[in-house]
């Protein structure tokens, strides 16, 4: 598997800020200008003094683009970046002609996008544009599922002169691992829906070091947009020197992140909502037989066996402070995943439990589940612990809390939200007098723990927190 590369898409509306930018980009390989919205454009500006290789670009409106004049303009524009050495210039297999690069150092892009699907004709697409004999075919897809990424792979044929790029939320694993899916590079930036930033691609997922050798481990659920967990557990194994990847595996359902998970060889994954239930694997811990849930998978010699470490993960944050839980009075908000694993938790340590949810069905099914009672919404009354185990309040949400509506307290409360780390209902709780734990802590303990399943070596929580705190706060920057 040859080394990926890295290429930053810079686009603007003026040349000045357009090599501004160029000129700014530190953590690609090449630079795709892209020309297609530059009003006042200078090809030979554009190029001159250019600091990296760059892939020109000048995309039209019918294939996603910014250009909206005559295709004979766009030629011109494109020919006249071959004249001036461009390293490569890309072209639309749709166009009715190509660039002149005959005779000439620039290489040809053939590209084909569909922003709402992956083409039924895919397969007769690639073939039709590798007939060319273009230096690079670029196939780009709008992904529905993470099954969708395995078909533009098979597509693409695994060959060194190809690009596969799923766009959107599931497409995110063939930015991450290029060359699993068989690209000679990957790209970077805000143009397209489901980019990551050139200096995440570099730093966190390391791209370029991915071999065949290195092995992956993933996070899926869905959504995942909100998940700091590619951040931790890949600070974790860099720090430990260990050639392992963690990627993020949005899937439809659990078959098709199992699907994609075994196409990849996957060696575990973290599951989070709504994936934890279904995946009719053994299961390793009593937890995880209780819950009837997962949310760790470790594949082994004899297949997938799931676990789960959601309860000893909540736990982690009171046994260190020394606070015992007997006989206290507890109330869970929610009924999902979350809030069953910390009820049996507390439940568990002798906590008083209380379920309390918006859905009066789903919180008596539960509460029925682990044997402790349910209580109306919105939360009222005094309790010693109240334990947010919804996603309200989860950025980019944050002014949301659970208690809008309540007149309940707490002396001690704890949010499982973890973005922002610190919530609404946190700064609201502290400001009553109430002692608080944030969901960070949770989620580390749980990180902790599945990563000493999957290696046998136990990672720096320090380092786990610190990268999940840096990932929040990169997240509300934008």
């Amino acid at each position: 598997m040859m080394k990926a590369q890295i290429v930053e898409t810079v686009t603007a509306g003026d040349m000045l800020s357009l090599r501004r930018r160029r000129d700014a980009t530190a953590d690609a390989d090449l630079v795709e200008l892209r020309l297609d919205g530059v009003r006042d454009l200078d090809v030979a500006g554009a190029l001159r003094d250019r600091p990296k290789p760059v892939v020109v670009t000048c995309r039209p409106e019918w294939e996603g683009g910014a250009f909206d004049g005559a295709e004979e303009t766009r030629r011109r524009i494109l020919n006249e970046a071959v004249a001036l050495g461009a390293e490569f210039v890309d072209v639309e297999r749709r166009a009715g002609w190509r660039p002149d690069t005959g005779g000439s150092a620039t290489r040809l892009v053939l590209s084909d996008h569909d922003f709402a699907q992956v083409p039924d004709d895919l397969t007769t697409r690639v073939a039709a544009m590798r007939a060319e004999n273009p230096d690079v075919v670029k196939i780009s897809a709008m992904a529905r599922s993470a099954s969708d990424c395995l078909t533009l792979r098979d597509a693409g044929g695994r060959q060194a002169s190809t690009v596969v790029i799923a766009m959107g939320p599931y497409g995110r694993v063939t930015r991450v691992l290029p060359g699993r899916f068989g690209s000679c590079w990957t790209y970077a930036g805000t143009v397209a829906p489901g980019q990551y930033s050139a200096s995440t691609l570099a730093r966190d997922f390391r791209v370029r070091d991915v071999t065949e050798s290195t092995r992956l481990f993933a996070v899926t659920g869905l959504p995942l947009d909100h998940s700091a967990s590619p951040a931790m557990h890949n600070a974790a194994f860099q720090a430990m020197g260990l050639d392992a990847a963690y990627v993020p595996l949005q899937a439809a359902s659990v078959e098709d992140a199992r699907a994609v998970a075994d196409a990849l060889d996957v060696c575990g994954m973290s599951v989070t909502a709504p994936l934890k239930r279904g995946w009719h694997v053994p299961l390793d811990d009593e937890a995880s037989r209780a819950l009837g849930s997962v949310n760790t998978l470790k594949r082994t010699a004899d297949g997938w066996v799931g676990r789960n470490v959601d309860g000893d993960g909540f736990l982690d944050a009171f046994d260190v402070r020394g606070i015992q839980l007997s006989h206290k009075r507890a109330i869970v908000l929610g009924a999902g995943g979350a809030a069953r694993a910390v009820g049996r938790a507390l439940i568990g340590r002798g906590s008083l439990v209380r379920i309390c949810a918006r859905r009066p069905e789903e919180a008596n099914r539960l509460a029925a589940t682990l044997g402790a009672a349910a209580t109306p919404w919105p939360p009222q009354g005094e309790w010693d612990v109240l334990v947010n185990a919804t996603p309200v309040g989860t950025w980019p949400d944050v002014t949301a809390s659970p208690l809008m509506d309540s007149s309940a307290r707490a002396s001690l409360v704890y949010d499982l939200v973890y973005n922002p780390e610190e919530t609404t209902l946190l700064r609201t709780a502290r400001a009553a007098g109430a002692e608080v734990i944030g969901g960070l802590e949770m989620l580390v303990g749980q990180a902790v723990r599945q990563q000493v399943w999957w290696t046998g070596l136990a990672p720096s929580s320090v380092i786990m927190a610190e990268a999940a705190r840096v990932w929040i706060a990169a997240s509300a920057a934008g």
